[in-house]
């Protein structure tokens, strides 16, 4: 079994009820191991309207990283995600962050996530989970890669 790490979470709509729907959709697919709080977050990137509600998760699968994707891809649809603009307001996004301890660089998938490092959002709910993780490439765990974050966003723990 692989443990696999994603970010989910959305700007729009009911943003808990998404993020709960997505598990559950999720849950036909992989085994949840464990979730870190919610997080209202600031948007990223400038092209949102509104702060986003976010979740970090693990995971556990036999599947390949791309097949995964294409799980993840299908909730987002699934949930109403148009892709419309880069960055832009969405009901769900679900990004993979880390594949076990695989570095996965397809035209499609790029793991870990390449811009994780930058992002507070997605830094802060995978320390209260996995702060000792050692990021693949980089060979910093989780905790030292928040610490050296430069990005200044709001995120704040919701529940």
């Amino acid at each position: 079994m692989k443990q696999v790490v994603l970010l989910i979470g959305g700007n729009l709509g009911d943003r808990s009820k998404l993020i709960q729907e997505a598990k559950d959709m999720l849950r036909q697919h992989v085994e949840l191991i464990k979730g870190s709080s919610l997080y209202e977050t600031a948007a990223w990137g400038g092209k949102s309207s509104g702060s986003y509600l976010n979740q970090a998760l693990v995971v556990e699968t036999e599947l390949e990283a791309e097949a995964v994707l294409d799980i993840t891809q299908g909730v987002e649809n699934a949930l109403g995600r148009e892709r419309l603009a880069k960055w832009g307001d969405r009901t769900m996004d679900i990004d993979i962050i880390y594949f076990g301890d695989e570095v996965v660089d397809t035209a499609r998938l790029k793991v870990p996530h390449p811009l994780m490092t930058e992002r507070r959002f997605v830094l802060t709910p995978i320390v209260e989970i996995l702060p000792d993780f050692v990021h693949p490439v980089l060979q910093k765990n989780n905790r030292e890669l928040l610490e050296s974050c430069t990005d200044e966003s709001a995120v704040a723990k919701v529940y």
